[in-house]
């Protein structure tokens, strides 16, 4: 038994180190941040008087928001730029103009004094509305500048009181301007409505919506969240396309966002030398109540119009995104290459756009629905760095080795196995 152990451990171990053996650094592709920017997060929290509910673990829901913040304001990486606002905290009356306008900068977004911050979040009572639209509308001004990431945190226990400011259009109008802002939403014992207008929210901006009942839920999602910030980031480049190939715009390597109007279509165009691959993807994202069946198509063809290879994709109303990619490898011919050495000619390939989405009845059509487009051009698979060997990739030699390291070890562990018999007959 204790052979069998060990031999068990020394397998894990020589694993371990075979897979370690694959993180290689990667170089920089086009697009992605510089790092000059610091990621920025906006805690925005509902005050009103509803979170004085006993219903968390025994205390408030305040109590519980208090504690969370301040294990979140403890764990905040250095690099975080964080800021804290408040909803419902400052008018307890009966005036739903003014209770509609209650909405504050309780921390002002910038680098932490978590002794500061705590004891402006010590200060916090229970007081009045839900002014949730007012309030992120608030909050994107407080993320304005600078082109880090930037996400909204909101943490509600009931729905928006200030109607008729929907705050999930507000949502949309706050994607719709391109800067790359996610909210989340984080609902305190979320009753059915409650959580269908939170996830509204983050689903219009591409965050996430978790429904919280206990204290330590409530610090560890939050924690995740303002981490998550830190995490490198690339923003989407915000373009136009158009409606033919001949007028749409050049794209080098990206990620790209656009709006397409129900019923239209996208043309882009990418220069692809000989030698190259071309990979695209697009998601097209459902911000508002849509028909139930739906698909996106991702065209490349040639200036000419001839179709090169295509990527589709259906769904029916059980996600609101839906995306499809598709690879073009351009061969390298020989001779291809001037007497002067001068470059190869590139060739333009055109990406079509299209989606089948449709609205429901009485629902705006503009702007056209949300799309994000990833263009890459790389070397083409000729390279033995990017040969799909066997269909494996880069993997390939890895799992050689692992089919090596596995004969070996099987080997030995049959002359352990039949020593090991020879010595108890012997005995």
């Amino acid at each position: 038994m204790i052979t069998r152990t060990r031999l068990a451990a020394g397998a894990c171990a020589l694993l371990a180190a075979l897979t370690a053996g694959l993180a290689f650094p990667s170089g920089a592709a086009a697009g992605e941040p510089t790092g000059e920017d610091a990621p920025k997060v906006d805690l925005v929290l509902d005050v009103s008087g509803s979170m004085r509910t006993r219903d968390i673990d025994g205390g408030t829901r305040m109590a519980a928001a208090k504690q969370a913040f301040n294990e979140v304001l403890d764990a905040t990486p250095e690099e975080v730029e964080l800021g804290i606002r408040t909803l419902g905290a400052d008018y307890p009356g009966d005036d739903r103009e003014r209770g509609c306008k209650d909405t504050a900068r309780l921390y002002p977004v910038g680098p932490l004094d978590r002794t500061e911050a705590k004891t402006a979040v010590a200060t916090l009572s229970p007081t009045g509305w839900t002014p949730i639209g007012p309030a992120l509308l608030a909050a994107a001004d407080d993320l304005e500048g600078g082109a880090g990431s930037k996400r909204i945190v909101l943490i509600s226990d009931g729905e928006d009181t200030c109607a008729p400011l929907d705050p999930c259009e507000v949502a949309r109008e706050i994607a719709a301007k391109g800067i790359g802002l996610t909210i989340d939403t984080l609902g305190l014992v979320p009753n059915a409505k409650m959580r269908q207008q939170l996830s509204c929210i983050a689903e219009a901006t591409g965050g996430t919506y978790t429904s919280v009942e206990h204290t330590d839920e409530l610090t560890d999602r939050v924690n995740q969240l303002v981490d998550r910030a830190a995490d490198p980031v690339v923003t989407p480049v915000a373009t136009e396309g158009a409606g033919s190939c001949a007028k749409a715009p050049t794209l080098e390597s990206g990620l790209y966002t656009d709006r397409e109007e129900f019923g239209r279509e996208r043309w882009y165009r990418v220069d692809v030398l000989p030698g190259q691959e071309l990979r695209a993807s697009v998601s097209v994202g459902a911000d508002r109540a849509v028909a139930p069946s739906y698909g996106v198509l991702l065209r490349a063809v040639t200036v000419h119009g001839r179709e090169i290879v295509r990527g589709e994709a259906a769904g029916d109303g059980r996600t609101d995104v839906i995306s499809t990619g598709l690879r073009y490898p351009k061969a390298e011919r020989e001779g291809t290459d001037g007497e002067d050495g001068d470059k190869p000619a590139a060739e333009t390939v055109c990406l079509q756009v299209t989606h089948s989405f449709a609205a429901a009845s009485g629902v705006k059509t503009t702007p056209g629905l949300p799309l994000e487009l990833t263009v890459d051009v790389v070397e083409g698979p000729g390279d033995a760095d990017d040969v799909a060997a066997f269909g494996l990739g880069r993997g390939w030699w890895l799992l050689g080795v692992l089919v090596l390291v596995g004969f070996l070890a099987g080997l030995l562990w049959g002359w352990l196995s039949r020593w090991r018999f020879a010595v108890w007959r012997t005995n």
